[in-house]
């Protein structure tokens, strides 16, 4: 019997990729918070998860089955974030809600670790047998 990793992991793997993605994102709008015309940028779970969704081709045996052609996917990941108060040098970028968001991600990502550490020690235990 094959061990399938990618159902195995349940996707606490591409969690943390995405929440190491997002922590690089959001760092980059920190550090360039005195940029001019800088313009902040995050990225949307739902949007990863939307994309990644229209990427699976729908299988039809029957006339009435759903096609998959009206999928398509061509989107960029990055949004632009909307400013509540933009500065007067055209920079978008809110300090205070950055290092909030910041935060979050990284109890996130920490909470999606324990998860996967859980996993693979679950596994290693069903493995060795103790």
């Amino acid at each position: 019997m094959a061990i399938s990793f990618a159902s195995a992991l349940a996707g606490h793997d591409k969690t943390l990729e995405f929440r190491s993605a997002r922590a690089a994102v959001l760092a980059n709008n920190i550090a360039n918070a005195d940029t001019p015309n800088f313009k902040a940028r995050d990225i949307s779970f739902d949007s990863l998860l939307n994309n990644e969704s229209s990427k699976l081709k729908l299988a039809g045996t029957n006339t009435r089955h759903i096609s998959g052609e009206g999928f398509s996917g061509e989107s960029d990941d990055l949004l632009y974030r909307n400013s509540n108060q933009p500065s007067l040098d055209g920079n978008t970028v809110d300090m205070q809600r950055e290092q909030a968001e910041y935060a979050q991600n990284s109890l996130q990502f920490d909470t999606s670790f324990m998860f996967l550490d859980r996993k693979i020690s679950g596994m290693k235990k069903a493995l060795i047998g103790n």
